[in-house]
């Protein structure tokens, strides 16, 4: 075009121009409102797979109204987004569109003044470039525009990689193999919170826990009682000291410290696969091994009636199974680690009372006798009231929240230190 007429250069460099700097006025909006938009999607989603995973206990309490309210509400407000989102896309269209049509009449009046010097084939040759042209400018500005609001995602991945990182995995200093050998726990002066700005949800904790001792941690909800495993694991920088045989645990990395200590979560959880790969996810266990963990939580039958055996593959999070079996997988899978300290924080707070919890914890105590320590964490039930004098020491954490009756039958165990 710019061959055949010289002069058509001209109006395309103001085109260009313009087409630059309306990209960089559409984006600054058009962006937030992406980040938006992708911020009201996300509840959706959430919702929707909330309710999905808890469908049975929805309709069993009636409570199908509030849900489809709720998904509505989280609905409306990502389609408020979305309808804007749009909007900003056809409002740049509408402007492309009228910059071009502007610079076609431009070039087709430009042709009428130099009809003179210009055939016909020359004209009609300029018209069909000006209106190639255009679209190329429009096609380039459009992507432009839509691979940077769909970098959006990108700037949405990138906010987890600048969070807070835990310690490291390994440390210049690394304990002794067969650390601990002894297995002796003392909290100094501990503090715990979850969070830099949070509040302290463990206090100037100090406690000293002997070698082979069974130590029960008993408090209401909310307590602390979980919070415990959590600062021994290191999920958040317990203040003060924590030390194991004499080592401080911020001293060493987290893997060395974690791969140490064995727990039965209170919520458990399983990944998809076999069963024998949850049970061992590492295979360093035979089969005889895993099916001696399994018969001691009494899940050996369960496992031999399933089509599979060792080899079922769950679901994802063990959804084929209860959540009273998934609680005692996870049980044999800590028994199995084999670990000097073992800590089970309400493993069997689901489980089916035909599965006798006396006769489970009184395996898991049997089994204790080889370890270091046993740390069981439990509220105050009367299902496990008659396990409590299994341990050696029971260390109540929250004394100060319970109420007269339940401060007195602790009054009433033995060995009991507060």
């Amino acid at each position: 075009m710019v061959a055949a007429i010289p002069w058509t250069a001209i109006p395309v460099i103001p085109l260009g121009i313009i087409f630059f700097f309306l990209r960089r006025y559409f984006l600054e909006t058009s962006r937030d409102v992406k980040r938006l938009e992708c911020t009201t999607r996300s509840p959706v989603f959430s919702h929707l797979a909330a309710s999905l995973r808890g469908l049975w206990t929805i309709r069993a309490y009636k409570a199908e109204q509030r849900f489809q309210e709720l998904f509505d509400a989280h609905q409306d407000l990502h389609s408020e987004a979305w309808f804007l989102l749009l909007m900003t896309s056809r409002w740049l269209a509408v402007y492309l569109d009228v910059i071009c049509a502007i610079f076609v009449t431009a070039v087709a009046f430009g042709t009428l003044i130099l009809v003179e010097t210009l055939t016909p084939g020359q004209v009609g040759l300029v018209l069909s470039l000006t209106l190639t042209l255009t679209g190329m400018f429009q096609w380039c500005v459009r992507q432009s525009a839509e691979v940077e609001n769909m970098m959006i995602s990108v700037e949405r991945g990138i906010e987890y990689t600048d969070l807070e990182k835990e310690a490291p995995w390994e440390c210049e200093y690394r304990p002794p193999p067969s650390w601990p050998h002894e297995g002796k726990i003392n909290f100094n002066n501990m503090n715990f919170k979850y969070s830099l700005d949070g509040p302290l949800v463990l206090k100037s904790l100090g406690m000293f826990i002997d070698p082979r001792e069974k130590r029960g941690i008993v408090g209401r909800t909310g307590a602390g009682k979980s919070s415990l495993i959590a600062a021994l694991f290191r999920f958040s920088e317990p203040e003060g000291s924590i030390q194991i045989d004499g080592i401080l645990t911020t001293n060493i990395g987290l893997h060395d410290l974690r791969k140490k200590m064995s727990v039965a979560p209170q919520e458990p959880v399983l990944f998809t696969g076999t069963m024998r790969n949850n049970l061992d996810p590492l295979n360093e266990h035979t089969d005889e091994e895993l099916w001696n963990a399994l018969e001691e939580v009494q899940l050996k039958d369960t496992i031999e009636n399933l089509p599979g055996k060792m080899n079922t593959e769950l679901a994802e999070s063990g959804l084929n199974l209860s959540v009273g079996q998934r609680q005692l997988v996870c049980l044999a899978r800590a028994i199995l680690k084999k670990n000097q300290i073992l800590i089970i924080d309400k493993a069997t707070s689901n489980v089916d009372p035909s599965k006798s919890l006396g006769a489970i914890f009184q395996i898991v105590f049997a089994h204790s006798m080889s370890l270091s320590h046993l740390l069981v964490i439990l509220t105050i039930c009367q299902t496990f009231s008659q396990s409590l004098y299994q341990f050696n020491n029971l260390f109540y954490s929250a004394k100060q929240n319970i109420s007269l009756p339940e401060f007195l039958f602790i009054l009433k165990m033995p060995h009991v230190i507060y």
